[in-house]
């Protein structure tokens, strides 16, 4: 590699054909369009007077993080100071290396690991903690501990005692009649809430991370005010998640989100859920075990719109089974609060008919969540949104401001919370760690519906494997779990194994029924690790299922129940 001045300009060609400029005063850009990492590489019109030390670390740095970056394909900016990290010069200028806005599972993964692994001065802040959120509240956790799946699974677990009390009498037990203390359960659901709430700032501080608690907005690209006094950081992340949203329909008042579904004061007798998505269900399920009469609305024709279709189709059953009322190809128009104060939901039907369903005690609107990017000055800062109002970011997090990053939900991408927890440690390794390849990874992430019954995939839907790879081999098991076999439960499981015909690689795994997630993530074969390592379908057949179990039936498919080619099934005329 060697240096020339080109006026203002400073060239670096590196052996293999790779040239980077700089104008002077820019940072490098690369001609190979390398990805951005986290470095800027100052070349100036002074680099070639610099001492022989500097210049030899200067090449050294950028040969080795351009060559790394080759293969990939967006603009790469190297540095080679690095450019978000700390230095006593950083620390004389900002307030802290890195100002986190929103503690919840994104945003602490990455304060902690910046500060406790790499040594940076970080500040949180979060607004006070409560149940419901709000414009001014929230509390350390965020959505998913506190409002969202830590709490919606316990109430799941609590839901699915009264199958096992029904399920008890073919085993040779008599119990009495079970009753539910509704209050019991919501105050010991809220002291673990308080409980996590309280472990989630021990672990920021264990970690020297700074919580200041108050709700945070951009001044500057270096600055964040919280209730009136402003902070400067070196590198800002926001990490705020996303809220839910209501339809915008005649009565949406009377209407209730997933915060408020968590913290009733009775339980109702009569539930209607409006969203056929997962979140729907999943309280569906539970307020449908723990007694209330359950009728779920939705639009399409099968729930779980982004699923595996024939898994949609087969938990449609099995919801029924279990005594939902569904109400599908149905276009919620207005809710009306009678004088008794009980609700009325105004509903038309794919052939025009209306129907209404009355005596209702609550309505849950589960119709979709939105970025939580409201009255934060983003535009203003210039951070460049997307139609739903998410951050826009890079591979790396960066947003369209080179000192802002972004992870979780409010970026609008994968929206779970095991993503958010990869994208902040990304960001924690490639900003503060200097790892230039430090990026979440988005294929092959299993994820699951606790729904009744639940659901867990990972990979491609049969439809995705399709259109992506054109032969696919589609191996399917429906059963009765050796549980209901004397229990009267009619509940049936499904399981299904996507291989790419031509290199008899799994590429799609998907399960209905009890245990699936803890299948689906670590079971015999381990689905999850196995499909993203590539697992060949002759590999599962040669591992030896644990007897007797429904996780083995994964193993013991050996021939296939469809076969699919250049994208059509094998005896399709279509």
């Amino acid at each position: 590699m060697r240096g020339k001045l080109m006026g203002p300009t400073v060239e670096l060609r590196i052996p293999g054909g790779v040239t980077l400029q700089s104008m002077g005063t820019g940072p490098a850009t690369c001609r190979h369009a390398c990805p951005r990492l986290g470095y800027r590489l100052s070349l100036r019109n002074t680099f070639l007077t610099a001492t022989p030390a500097f210049r030899q670390a200067a090449r050294s740095t950028l040969v080795q993080k351009c060559r790394r970056s080759l293969h990939s394909g967006s603009l790469v900016q190297a540095e080679a100071n690095r450019s978000n990290g700390s230095s006593n010069g950083d620390r004389a200028s900002y307030d802290f290396d890195l100002f986190t806005i929103g503690a919840g599972s994104g945003g602490v993964r990455a304060s902690r690991f910046a500060a406790q692994n790499y040594g940076a001065k970080v500040a949180v802040c979060e607004m006070p903690f409560d149940l419901v959120a709000s414009d001014s509240k929230g509390g350390a956790g965020g959505t998913c501990v506190l409002r969202g799946c830590v709490p919606k699974k316990l109430m799941v677990y609590g839901g699915e005692f009264a199958q096992a009390f029904k399920d008890s009498k073919g085993f040779g037990w008599d119990v009495p009649e079970p009753s539910v203390t509704w209050e019991r359960l919501m105050q010991n659901k809220n002291n673990e809430l308080d409980r996590l709430n309280g472990v989630y700032m021990k672990l920021l501080n264990n970690a020297g991370v700074k919580y200041i608690e108050g709700r945070g907005t951009l001044v500057d690209a270096h600055t964040v005010e919280v209730d009136g006094k402003q902070y400067t950081a070196k590198t800002i992340l926001i990490a705020t998640g996303g809220r839910a949203v209501k339809l915008p329909i005649d009565g949406a008042e009377h209407a209730i989100i997933s915060d408020e579904i968590l913290n009733l004061p009775s339980l109702p007798k009569k539930l209607a859920v409006i969203g056929g998505g997962y979140i729907g269900l999943e309280f569906a399920g539970i307020y449908n075990n723990y007694g209330s009469e359950v009728h779920v609305v939705y639009r399409q024709p099968l729930p779980l719109r982004g699923f595996d279709e024939e898994c949609r189709g087969f938990i449609a059953e099995q919801y029924e089974v279990t005594g939902l009322n569904i109400h599908s190809q149905s276009t919620p128009t207005r809710i009306e609060k009678q004088s008794d104060g009980s609700l009325t939901l105004h509903v038309k039907k794919k052939d025009g008919q209306e129907e209404a369903i009355e005596g209702l005690e609550a309505i849950l609107m589960a119709t979709g969540r939105s970025p939580n990017t409201q009255n934060m000055n983003l535009e203003k800062v210039g951070i460049e949104l997307g139609p739903k109002g998410q951050i826009k970011v890079d591979g790396f997090n960066q947003t369209s401001v080179p000192s802002i990053y972004a992870v979780g939900d409010v970026t609008d991408r994968v929206n779970l919370t095991p993503v958010a927890l990869m994208e902040g440690m990304a960001f924690a390794k490639n900003v503060f760690g200097g790892d230039p390849e430090a990026q979440a990874e988005y294929d092959a992430i299993a994820s699951a519906v606790f729904s009744n019954p639940p659901l867990a995939s990972v990979g491609l839907s049969e439809e995705q494997a399709t259109e992506e790879y054109g032969d696919v081999d589609v191996f399917t098991s429906s059963f009765k779990p050796m549980k209901n076999t004397i229990s009267g439960n009619e509940a049936r499981g499904f399981m299904k194994i996507l291989v790419d015909a031509k290199t008899d690689t799994v590429i799609g795994v998907h399960m209905i029924g009890p245990d699936c997630a803890e299948i689906m993530q670590a079971s015999t074969a381990g689905f999850a690790v196995a499909v993203k390592m590539g697992v060949k379908k002759k590999q599962l057949d040669r591992v030896v299922g644990i007897h007797p179990s429904s996780a083995e039936e994964f193993v013991t498919m050996r021939s296939p129940t469809k076969e699919v080619r250049d994208k059509q099934p094998v005896g399709s005329s279509a």
